[in-house]
């Protein structure tokens, strides 16, 4: 099982979602995966994202999908404990 473990976490790490651009971070394909967190915050109730271990506000989110912005999206919540 530790074996498992280690082979999914070296092929989530491989995996890059997002990129250092000329305007920002940017979406790096068309597909981003992450971790919904608290902005820390106490009067906002606004989440934050981790992608590739990275912490992106809510409002620089919404910046990088202007990139494709006219296009469709599908957002999915999964459990961590989903296989991916």
């Amino acid at each position: 099982m530790l074996g498992k473990l280690i082979e999914k976490m070296r092929r989530l790490l491989a995996v890059v979602h997002v990129r250092d651009g000329d305007l920002g971070l940017q979406i790096a394909e068309e597909t981003v995966r992450g971790r919904i967190e608290w902005d820390g915050d106490d009067d906002s109730r606004m989440p934050c994202v981790v992608i590739d271990g990275r912490r992106v506000e809510w409002g620089e989110l919404g910046r990088m999908l202007m990139t494709f912005e006219g296009w469709q999206f599908k957002l999915e919540v999964r459990d961590p404990s989903d296989e991916i």
